[in-house]
């Protein structure tokens, strides 16, 4: 049985160039198989974590420096797990210096498609720049760049010509019946990428935009069609969201919020809107969004976590509502902040004139 999948909400390939086939053969197990591989000329498009506030600088480098101290953060996504299909880990540290009125920030991100078929490893530097407008209204700028390993594995790929109708692409003998595609001479590829951004925020509201792959970065493996191959496609974000502050009587007198947000991200012809809540009351964390893809829906996102000091773990999972169904196994996702300004003995500002809470 061949299912053809075109991802959504966390695209690998352009269609166009690869499909993405799983094989459910006689044992219970998925093979990855990517076929149409006219040239080794990849298309990529982005990770993107639904816990996007626990990633504020993998969607935004305008993000960097929102605290005093330095803020890490750690997250990892397993996507379609019963698919073996992605995972994506990412580490950033950032911190704001009052007296240069900037933010900077260091971020790896490395995503791992198809188990191990397709590798991408980025590296990168972020500054960020606050202007005051008014007494309670902020503009953030904020520049990246960074350097990029994409690495295939062409050893695990198995092409058109290596399928038997009767055994698939496992001979009568128990091997991997032989392919006649050319392998490519460099499985590489090392690049810059450069990304812009802006946030405009008040102690209630805040917007952004971002502009991520601004020089267009060729990922390209094997040149075939240099001249058609126009770069990694542009990822256009659109974000904002508020901070309200709830009082409830109660005998812990808890601080409590709610914090409606949403993100609309665009990369080529693939497009998704993430929209949705984050609670908070006292050390307990939760939330809700809906993803949508395109026009169709795609996943509800569910999240819930806990904030102890200067420590903020929260997981979420995605339950897909696409065609795609529950035989995905659906998404994972962990985030963890470790914010110093946090820890016992500090003395932080009182009070912030932003609505960034989410984010901390």
């Amino acid at each position: 049985m061949e299912v053809y999948v075109k991802c959504s909400q966390y695209c690998l390939f352009n269609k166009n160039i690869i499909h993405l086939v799983i094989l459910k053969t006689i044992k219970p197990v998925f093979v990855f198989i990517f076929i149409g591989f006219l040239s080794l000329s990849l298309k990529a498009q982005d990770p993107i974590f639904s816990q996007f506030f626990s990633a504020p600088l993998q969607l935004n480098p305008a993000f960097a420096g929102n605290t005093n101290l330095p803020k890490f953060a750690i997250n990892y996504r397993n996507q379609w797990p019963e698919l073996n299909a992605y995972t994506t880990y990412s580490f950033s540290v950032d911190q704001f210096f009052e007296y240069m009125n900037s933010g900077f920030g260091m971020q790896i991100l490395s995503d791992n498609a198809g188990d191990g078929i397709y590798k991408t490893t980025k590296l990168s530097g972020i500054y960020a720049y606050r202007a005051r407008l008014t007494n309670d209204i902020n503009l953030k700028f904020g520049v990246e760049l960074g350097i990029v390993q994409a690495r295939l594995n062409f050893d695990k790929l198995i092409f058109f010509d290596q399928l038997n109708p009767e055994f698939g692409p496992i001979g009568p003998g128990g091997t991997v019946i032989p392919t006649q595609e050319t392998r490519p001479d460099r499985p590489s590829a090392l690049y810059l990428d450069a990304s812009i951004g802006g946030l405009i925020y008040s102690p209630n509201f805040y917007a952004g935009v971002s502009i991520k792959h601004l020089n267009r970065p060729s990922e390209s493996i094997l040149d075939v069609n240099s001249n058609t191959f126009a770069g990694l496609p542009m990822r256009f974000s659109i974000h904002g969201g508020a901070e309200f502050d709830i009082s409830i009587k109660n005998k812990w007198r808890y601080k409590t919020f709610i914090a409606p947000n949403l993100m609309y991200v665009k990369q080529g012809a693939f497009g998704q809107l993430n929209a949705g809540s984050y609670f908070g009351f006292g050390p307990f964390l939760t939330g809700a969004w809906l993803r949508i893809a395109q026009t169709n829906p795609d996943a509800v996102i569910f999240l819930a976590g806990v904030k102890d000091g200067m420590f903020r773990i929260t997981y979420s999972y995605d339950l897909t509502v696409s065609n795609l169904g529950l035989s995905t196994g659906g998404s994972h996702e962990i985030g963890i902040i470790i914010n110093l300004e946090e820890r016992k003995g500090y003395k932080k500002p009182s009070r912030y004139n932003d609505c960034f809470n989410i984010f901390r």
